[in-house]
């Protein structure tokens, strides 16, 4: 599963990213979005892009082409501290 794929008010967890340009995948690493973070879809603007998520205490804009980008795990609430 991608990022692009959660819906709005899910949590997920980073478990990698897909296969890509290395430059841009540094770019996502400093922003935060590292393997094992947490990330909440806050929005999704109205033409569907781009997302709204929450990760690390900060909320984060990202383009639809950008999220496909990085795999995630859907959390169940019980997983969800």
């Amino acid at each position: 599963m991608t990022l692009d794929e959660l819906k709005v008010g899910e949590m997920a967890e980073i478990t990698g990213y897909t296969l890509g340009n290395s430059a841009y995948r540094a770019k996502l690493l400093a922003l935060g979005l590292t393997r094992g973070t947490r990330v909440k879809l806050i929005n999704v603007a109205p033409l569907g892009d781009p997302f709204e998520l929450a990760v690390r205490g900060y909320h984060l804009s990202l383009r639809r082409d950008e999220a496909k980008v990085i795999k995630i795990k859907s959390l169940v609430k019980e997983e969800v501290k």
